[in-house]
């Protein structure tokens, strides 16, 4: 299963855990093809997709959410592999 539908079904906690054990294979294997393969630049991004989530949503016609679920955090961590 992808990553990204991975991110998708997480409900739980034990979700979340699982798709960071799935991450940081992904890294391991393929960190050459991740636009933030180090960890200050994955953080860097990740604060960045945060900051901008609310803008993101809108502009896909979405509302942000108002409290993160687990699903949310799934999708924050893919998409620090790859945000500028």
């Amino acid at each position: 299963m992808e990553l990204e539908d991975r991110a998708g079904n997480v409900r739980t906690r034990q979700d979340l855990a699982e798709l960071l054990g799935l991450l940081a294979q992904d890294c391991a294997q393929h960190g050459d093809e991740w636009e933030n393969p180090t960890l200050e630049r994955y953080l860097e991004a990740m604060a960045a997709w945060v900051a901008s989530m609310a803008s993101l949503y809108r502009n896909r016609g979405q509302e942000p959410p108002e409290s993160p679920s687990w699903e949310l955090c799934a999708r924050m961590l893919l998409a620090a592999r790859n945000y500028e």
